[in-house]
């Protein structure tokens, strides 16, 4: 198991110091004078060594070492939600290394060992014996710890989703306010387009085509599954791009290709008609040499979106940028690591790649 620290090894050390002088403190106050007015049966023990300056610095060594080591690998175990044999290997294996360690001081350092012991058999017992307890206390502080930080990570989380409710609700009012023009708009629109059929066939189709724009904005931008489908979204670009070539006499140079099956795929909407928007605000709409190339392509539930243009020489359209910021936003909301978003902004061209390996 890989050894991860959680607790610093002098919070260890204040802790044990701590927890020390609690125990000087009750045993000078609560159990010494007890100890004087109750008749206490003897119990045998091995006998107590004298104190030592080496015995104490190794005792204190020896239980810090061991404090450490015990409480960060049952952090690891409980934050990793590992089943009780582990713990119980762990126990083992603790019990073990201390045990082995014990030995070595009795056969090379005894005089390091608190107490006096009368055979290697003794000092196992007593060495399991004491393990109990303290496995015990390392398990309990590791779970407190644990805990504590889960309660902590959940209030965070609850906040993050409180936060992003409110956010949602202020999107819904923003955009419920943002229909009452465009619904009569479209209204105007489509009466205009009635009016116009008797006089141009060209205005009446480029009223049409604002109108079909206007109907798809309305009715896709409120979907409940954030989902639409990707031959509408499709649909529309090519909408966009009629209309923005009415308005040019034609003379605008754009090649859209689209490949694959994309009947039953699903996008979040927008987000292709922004990239498109952008290349059409920055781009040079009128260069033979170098017209706005878009492509898409679906194959096995994967989409590939490429859209590149030639910068417009001369004075440069003012961009926000918040149409772009807001396209990462979406994605990462709508998914999350399954899609990869670049930009390759070069002095004369600007492109655009978005590719979603699952839709």
């Amino acid at each position: 198991m890989r050894f991860k620290t959680r607790y610093r090894f002098w919070h260890v050390v204040l802790t044990f110091i701590g927890l020390g002088i609690l125990a000087g403190i009750f045993y000078y106050f609560v159990y010494a004078p007890s100890t004087h007015k109750d008749i206490m049966p003897v119990v045998p023990k091995p006998k107590a060594r004298p104190g030592g300056n080496f015995r104490a610095f190794i005792t204190f060594i020896y239980f810090i070492t061991l404090f450490y080591f015990t409480l960060n690998y049952y952090y690891s175990l409980i934050a990793a939600n590992k089943k009780f044999m582990s713990f119980l290997k762990l126990a083992g294996a603790i019990t073990l290394v201390v045990f082995i360690y014990n030995a070595l001081l009795f056969y090379f350092l005894p005089n390091a060992l608190h107490d006096v012991y009368v055979s290697i058999f003794q000092l196992f017992w007593k060495t399991v014996v004491n393990m109990i307890p303290l496995l015990l206390f390392c398990y309990f502080f590791a779970y407190v710890t644990v805990l504590r930080e889960s309660l902590k990570q959940k209030r965070v989380l609850e906040a993050q989703k409180l936060q992003l409710e409110m956010q949602i609700s202020q999107a819904n009012f923003n955009f419920l306010k943002a229909q009452i023009n465009p619904h009569f708009l479209h209204n105007t629109l489509n009466y205009l387009y009635a009016k116009s059929l008797p006089y141009s066939e060209e205005l009446s189709e480029g009223i049409l085509t604002l109108s079909d724009i206007m109907r798809y904005a309305l009715t896709k931008g409120n979907q409940r599954d954030g989902k639409a489908p990707l031959k509408d979204e499709i649909e529309h670009v090519n909408n966009v791009i009629k209309i923005s070539q009415l308005r040019y006499s034609n003379q605008l140079k754009v090649n859209f290709e689209v490949s694959g099956d994309v009947n039953e795929a699903v996008i979040i909407p927008f987000v292709l008609i922004t990239l498109v928007e952008n290349a059409f605000m920055h781009g040079d709409l009128k260069n033979k040499e170098y017209p706005i190339d878009i492509k898409l392509e679906v194959k096995e539930n994967r989409l590939y979106f490429y859209c590149r243009n030639k910068k417009r020489s001369g004075p440069k359209q003012l961009s926000t940028g918040i149409g772009l910021d807001n396209i990462k936003k979406r994605l990462d909301l709508a998914y999350d690591d399954n899609y990869s978003y670049t930009v390759k902004d070069e002095p004369d061209f600007y492109t655009t790649e978005l590719t979603i390996n699952k839709l």
